[in-house]
């Protein structure tokens, strides 16, 4: 089992930056897949982007060139770099692990874009 706990969401001007944390209960090492999703008002919750636990990465066409993941398994931690913000990216940010076939959540964190 992983409990997956996000951080550094908040409200943010269009075109800055955040970076969210995710922080697991245990080891990330052999966690086979660990994600950032996003769900908006009305909308379904979408992959935002991943990273494999070999590194391999992959975006959504959306995000691509804007926003990078990162893991650490020395600090059991995935990140999520965003830059050049905007409006669209207002959601709330969900951390994922896939472990085997078993799917963690975290509970989320809201990320705002606002003038």
């Amino acid at each position: 089992q992983v409990q997956l706990v996000e951080s550094g969401g908040g409200l943010v001007q269009p075109g800055g930056s955040l970076r969210l944390s995710c922080a697991a209960s245990r080891s990330i090492f052999n966690i086979n897949r660990m994600a950032w999703y996003r769900q908006a008002p009305g909308k379904q919750r979408e992959l935002v982007a991943a990273v494999t636990s070999g590194g391999s990465t992959n975006y959504a066409d959306s995000v691509k060139g804007r926003f990078t993941i990162s893991r650490d398994n020395a600090r059991n931690t995935v990140y999520l770099q965003m830059n050049s913000l905007n409006p669209e990216d207002t959601a709330v940010y969900y951390c994922n692990a896939a472990l085997n076939t078993l799917s963690y959540w975290g509970q989320g964190t809201q990320v705002t874009v606002s003038s």
